[in-house]
């Protein structure tokens, strides 16, 4: 890699990195695990540079990295990394993307307990905004699976027993009923 190269590729990495580790966050419902799937997926990208650059949409080429390495994750028997002296850690600390968020805990159980497919379409679509058309081409699916599938996991977040107990403690406000298929 020439030096203008790694120059665009930090230059992507540092942008693109709190957007990376949102997504896995949503998708593992684990910080660290988050991060560490954020710095996988750009290792893969600065390992194949050339085509990511080449790519009709970067961004969906990473994420789609991204959401590869959080599926082998599951299939991983070892670990194949070591840890590290505390002092080799860098000084900056990313801060939590949700900490705001009364209704947190409640919701990464109840997302914990969807379907890895149902789980990165509502991540998706509704944390990362993405069309569905957009969701279907990062997953290798259709927009009307997209669309299914996000039926059955706003189905099974309504009827989970984490939100229905934040809902009727009056702590959380009303929710609006979604009708699936229908744009925002």
């Amino acid at each position: 890699m020439n030096a203008s190269d790694r120059t665009q590729f930090d230059e992507f990495m540092t942008s693109r990195w709190p957007g990376l580790v949102r997504l896995a966050f949503g998708l593992t419902g684990d910080r660290w695990l988050a991060e560490d799937l954020a710095q996988t997926a750009l290792a893969s990208a600065y390992a194949a540079w050339w085509r990511v650059r080449l790519a009709d949409d970067p961004d969906a080429y990473v994420r789609r990295i991204l959401i590869n390495a959080s599926k082998s994750r599951f299939r991983r028997h070892r670990l194949s990394e070591r840890p590290g002296e505390p002092d080799d850690l860098p000084d900056q600390t990313l801060a939590d993307p949700a900490a705001d968020v009364g209704e947190r805990s409640a919701l990464l159980t109840a997302l914990a307990e969807l379907p890895p497919r149902q789980r990165a379409v509502v991540v998706l679509r509704y944390v990362e905004d993405m069309t569905d058309a957009q969701v279907g081409a990062l997953l290798g699916c259709s927009a009307s699976t997209v669309r299914s599938q996000a039926a059955r996991a706003l189905a099974k977040l309504r009827a989970s027993e984490q939100l229905a107990e934040e809902d009727s403690s009056g702590a959380a406000p009303p929710r609006k009923q979604e009708v699936p298929g229908e744009s925002h």
